[in-house]
């Protein structure tokens, strides 16, 4: 096997370390998968950046179930899918995060946990563990050497040492994290020098096809960050005997290392440059007044089209899109163009969040993390409170306090909006109370106020004046006040009449003063002066701050009969006008109600029967019979439970019987209900009768 020298500026202590090997033919026991044609491979993308660093792309569950299947039963303890195996513990660096290793560790484990940290694909690394020592399939994999898996991934691993790897690097484990560690140094990250240039996407490179220099050199447009670190790792590109035989081998001239990648990548988990996960870097996540700021770049690299950002704060998203111009990217990520950028601010409220950024692709179903921190949120909006809202003389008064910590000790101005009225105050009254709980921002934040309105139910808000970053705030939510203008207000709740009067009851409320008011009672326009003093608790409950001494009753003597009503409320203090709370038309008294049910011819006169009730009187109804024109008095004092049942109030001695007396004949009978206060009588009903 022949190996190559990628020369490494990094915090290596070596100079210098030999990694790369490339496979002099096919690999042992792989299957051809007869769709794929050499014709396919692509010297420039040779694999997308999103698949190649897409460090989640497998979990450790599926990375063990991918290596049983494809080694299937292991001759020996040895086999990546059942041995053990050891890895060191490491830091954090600008290439890799923190690992954690251990003594005794799986495969799947140790590839897994190396997957995250380095931001490198599971899948790129089970493809270079077959590429190099072809550890995954075949008969080798069932039962491979200590030689084999010491240079598991042919990390520093160089020929003129017989093959075997620096200590320094060798086993399973190491060679793993070593490997991927490397390819992210050769993205010049953060943090490192800017050594690895010669293969840099960007511009078309020359690259040889085998060692002997005599071989040539392809001019390769190469695309990628990723494809550039195959290159780096393995620095030779398949020449056309090679891909003619994808699955076999092709001339002297002939490189499969960057071959063998592609086709054991595309044959296991599909074609690498497609359908691959946007890619992208979260550069920042810092908190600031009632935002988180969030930095980065995302690329979906099936379209030069700018990308989404889903932003969540917590459970929250927001969407941003990815489209400022990053001229950084754009040289990383040729073809792609260097609108990619996003920085933007999230609303969220002060305290501790946690943000998570995601990469959205076009069709939504291969979304990328671009990572996750918590942040603080401070204040940056104004907040206070509102201690009253209510209806008092002259109007609405509304008492509180707001701090704005842009203004630090200074004043804010404070909103009142009542109704489409909208009053501006200064909160800078003195309240110690306020200086006690922020000692910072002092005691000048107070604000009292009664602001003039009409009368009627006015929907009160309290907004708090933004000063700098931040926005103007609610400094509680809005409330409905039922307000009393200058011009007094009220309410006959009831009026009912007598047999002899019309009683009323109310209120009355005058907004210039919280005594009570005079309400003026016309009957058929002669007045009567009440004054609403007595107390009401609903009221009170109502206008507190008026107290309860505002209700009114009255009695009125009147005649039976129709007769109007009319009330009005007094005004005192500012305000013209008496406005009317009610003008009506009552009946005082009630006509009796009943019926004559029969009028019977008897022997010597007609007996007749039926009802009546007079409402206005819990005495007997006075009822008068005429036959012809002679009447005959009786009173409805019998028992009549229908009656009872259709006016309850009656009673059941509502009913009448008896016999007048009529000669032979044909006569005309009526029954009368007479009136108890003398007002007009109620006809019962007539009928003709034949006496004999």
């Amino acid at each position: 096997m022949k190996k190559v020298v990628a020369i490494i500026a990094s915090v290596l202590a070596a100079a210098s370390v030999l990694v790369g090997f490339q496979l002099s033919g096919p690999i042992s026991g792989q299957e051809s998968a007869s769709a794929l044609t050499g014709s396919a491979f692509s010297a420039g993308n040779i694999i997308s950046d999103a698949n190649f660093y897409d460090g989640d792309a497998m979990s450790a569950s599926q990375i063990q179930s991918f290596l049983s299947s494809q080694i299937g039963t292991c001759a020996s303890s040895s086999c990546l899918n059942n041995g053990k195996f050891s890895m060191n513990s490491r830091g954090s660096d600008p290439m890799c995060g923190a690992v954690t290793g251990g003594s005794n560790l799986s495969a799947a484990v140790m590839i897994s946990r190396v997957a995250v940290a380095c931001s490198i694909s599971p899948k790129v690394i089970l493809v270079t563990l077959q590429k190099e020592q072809t550890l995954i399939n075949g008969s080798t994999a069932r039962n491979p050497s200590a030689s084999r898996l010491e240079r598991a991934m042919g990390y520093a691993c160089p020929d003129n040492a017989g093959g075997h790897c620096d200590p320094a690097y060798a086993g399973v484990g190491n060679q793993v994290y070593w490997s991927a560690w490397q390819w992210k140094r050769y993205g010049n990250p953060a943090g490192t020098t800017n050594y690895f240039t010669w293969f840099n996407p960007g511009g078309t490179r020359q690259i040889q096809y085998n060692v002997p220099t005599s071989c040539g050199t392809k001019p390769v447009a190469v695309q990628n960050k990723a494809t550039a670190a195959l290159y780096y790792y393995t620095p030779y590109t398949p020449n056309t005997a090679a891909l003619n035989n994808l699955y076999g081998t092709g001339d002297s001239c002939s490189a499969y290392g960057n071959r063998n990648f592609w086709r054991l990548y595309s044959d296991w988990f599909g074609s690498p440059t497609e359908n691959a996960k946007p890619i992208g870097r979260l550069d920042g996540v810092t908190g600031g007044g009632e935002v988180v700021n969030v930095r980065g770049w995302a690329i979906d690299t099936t379209t030069t089209a700018a990308t989404k950002v889903h932003v969540y704060v917590d459970s929250k998203a927001s969407q941003i899109i990815a489209n400022t111009t990053r001229s950084d990217v754009g040289r990383a990520h040729p073809g792609y163009g260097n609108a990619h950028g996003f920085s933007s601010a999230v609303t969220a409220d002060p305290g501790s969040h946690k943000v998570c950024v995601y990469a959205v692709s076009v069709d939504g179903a291969r979304n990328s993390t671009l990572g996750c921190k918590t942040v603080t949120v401070v204040k940056a909006s104004p907040f206070g409170s509102v201690d009253t809202a209510q209806a008092v003389p002259g109007g609405i008064r509304v008492r509180g306090w707001a701090i704005d910590p842009n203004a630090q000790t200074k004043p804010i101005g404070v909103q009142v909006t009542v109704g489409s009225t909208t009053t501006k105050l200064t909160a800078n009254r003195v309240r110690s109370d306020v200086s006690r709980a922020y000692p910072v921002a002092g005691a000048s934040h107070g604000f009292d106020a009664v602001i003039p309105t009409t009368t009627g139910t006015q929907w009160v808000c309290i907004t708090g004046v933004n000063v700098g970053a931040g926005a103007d705030k609610l400094l509680r939510d809005c409330v409905s006040i039922r307000a009393v203008g200058s011009v007094p207000t009220g309410r006959v709740d009831s009026l009912t009449t007598t047999a002899k009067a019309i009683q009323l009851r109310g209120w009355a409320i005058d907004g210039d003063s919280t005594g009570p008011v005079n309400v003026d009672v016309y009957v058929d326009g002669v007045g009567r002066r009440v004054a609403a003093n007595v107390a009401r608790s609903d009221i009170a409950k109502a206008y507190p701050a008026y107290g309860a001494a505002h209700g009114f009753t009255a009695s009125v003597a009147a005649a039976p009969g129709p007769h109007q009503v009319c009330v009005y409320a007094i005004n005192v203090g500012a305000g013209s006008g008496n406005p009317t709370l009610l003008c009506d038309t009552v009946e005082v008294g009630s006509a009796p109600v009943g019926r004559l049910d029969s009028a019977t011819p008897v022997s010597g006169g007609v007996a007749v029967k039926g009802w009546a009730w007079d409402a206005d009187t819990t005495a007997a109804t006075a009822v008068h019979v005429y036959v012809d024109s002679a009447m005959t008095p009786t009173t409805a004092n019998q028992s009549r439970p229908d009656v009872r049942r259709a006016y309850p109030a009656a009673g059941a001695a509502r009913g009448f019987a008896t016999t007048v007396g009529a000669a032979p004949g044909v006569h005309q009978v009526c029954a009368y209900g007479i009136d108890a206060n003398g007002g007009t009588n109620t006809t019962l009903g007539c009928s003709t009768v034949t006496v004999r």
